[in-house]
């Protein structure tokens, strides 16, 4: 069985959680939406859907790899009718100097034949704004903010027109907030003005939803836009009140329960995922793996195992590669950043897959990096939208994986409240 038809939105993330965080923000929008983990297989059995999220792990590879594999997704989506391909980026613009963001931008603008492409990460409702090119988290800079120190991607320069014009081959303008505010027509002028002089791609500033709004009229018109899922509600919303879409209620399948044990993995170093696991730990045994050990030595995660298994029929377990990014630092300083992190990945994943093997049906995974990892090893190659959890974050149903029915909630570091936890697992049965 394949795709029951066309697709209306089609949409490349470069990360998992990312990629959930956009799917939930489609489907609260009221598209039926399903992501998937990689370029799907065509006899992977979908439901009847709006907008496919293809979940790629791609933000902080090779470039080259980025661009290849996204360029392989694009062309999968528009082998299904997607007028409009949304190239999903983290809200914080995470990336280096060397990409992958203007790269993978480059080479699907020039792809599609688009002249210009619309490029913002704002979405107002998880603070994350753009005024004049820079990006805001809350009432910062993003260099001032904590998010500044991603332990890959680390973010120093807010102005988003010098971040991306140093990554990509395109000229990189700007659409200020004074023209969005005067509507979509300012916007579609500005931007013809931008692509008279040359140049072919433009920040667009967002301080309020409704700036959403008018930038998703606008991207609707072409065939590709870069952004977080901010840009989606926008790209949603008018895909629906221009009646290309018909809104429907989300299907309530993906939260049907399945019962079991259910288990925690934690390996963001956030400063939002420190304190949900520390809040964790007041209602649920959590094991705190040595990063050390866990780099060096593969039997780390078989003692993560035996310590996690006889207490799963008790309730829930926490097991955590958290760190301060002063405790990160220092362990990539000892081991070197992409061995170390690589190694911690993995440990989680083989941890994962070891649960899964013991009977966890519900998992909750936070991070990025490890979600991408996580979903990787237990080869589930795509879900349902189920409600969500909190703002970016819903209970996704499997399809198709070999272990049968699972619930999962994949959760960026900084998203979710206090309890974020708890709270999960109170909505996945």
């Amino acid at each position: 069985m394949t795709l029951a038809a066309k697709i209306s939105l089609g949409c490349i993330a470069d990360d998992y959680t990312g990629a959930s965080d956009l799917a939930n923000t489609l489907t609260r929008a009221g598209l039926r939406t399903v992501q998937t983990i990689g370029i799907p297989a065509d006899d992977l059995a979908l439901p009847e859907i709006d907008a496919v999220v293809v979940s790629l792990k791609s933000r902080s590879i090779e470039a080259g790899l980025a661009v290849s594999r996204s360029r392989a997704a694009e062309t999968w989506l528009r082998g299904r009718g997607a007028s409009h391909v949304l190239f999903k980026i983290c809200s914080t613009f995470d990336s280096t100097d060397a990409g992958n963001i203007g790269p993978v931008m480059d080479a699907l603008r020039a792809d599609c034949g688009e002249a210009a492409v619309l490029v913002t990460p704002a979405f107002p409702e998880t603070g994350r704004t753009v005024y004049q090119g820079n990006l805001f988290v809350g009432a910062v800079p993003l260099n001032e903010s904590p998010l500044k120190d991603h332990p890959l991607n680390p973010m120093h320069d807010s102005n988003l027109v010098r971040v991306l014009a140093r990554q990509s081959r395109t000229q990189i303008g700007l659409v200020d907030l004074a023209t969005v505010t005067r509507g979509a027509d300012a916007v579609r002028a500005r931007l013809a003005e931008l692509v008279g002089k040359g140049i072919g791609a433009a920040i667009i500033d967002a301080v309020f939803d409704r700036d959403l709004e008018t930038i998703g009229l606008v991207a609707a018109d072409h065939r590709l836009s870069v952004g977080a899922s901010g840009l989606g509600l926008g790209l949603a919303r008018a895909l629906v009140s221009t009646g290309k879409i018909t809104s429907s209620a989300a299907s309530s399948e993906a939260g049907v329960a399945v019962g079991g044990p259910a288990a925690c993995l934690a390996g963001s170093c956030s400063q939002a995922t420190l304190q949900q696991i520390a809040n964790a730990e007041r209602v649920m045994p959590v094991l705190h793996l040595d990063p050390d050990r866990t780099t060096t030595d593969k039997d780390e995660a078989q003692r993560a195992l035996a310590w996690a298994k006889p207490r799963l029929a008790d309730g829930p377990v926490l097991i955590t590669s958290s760190s301060t990014p002063d405790q990160v630092a220092a362990l990539q300083a000892r081991h070197g950043r992409d061995a170390a992190g690589h190694a911690i990945e993995q440990a989680m994943a083989d941890i994962a897959e070891g649960l899964v093997q013991a009977g966890v049906k519900r998992l909750v995974v936070a991070g990025g990096e490890t979600s991408g990892a996580v979903v990787d090893r237990l080869k589930i190659p795509g879900f349902l939208v189920g409600v969500e959890i909190a703002a970016g974050v819903p209970v996704l149903r499997a399809v198709g994986a070999e272990k049968g029915d699972m619930l999962l909630a994949l959760k960026s570091g900084n998203f979710g409240g206090p309890e974020f936890f708890s709270d999960a697992l109170g909505l996945m049965r």
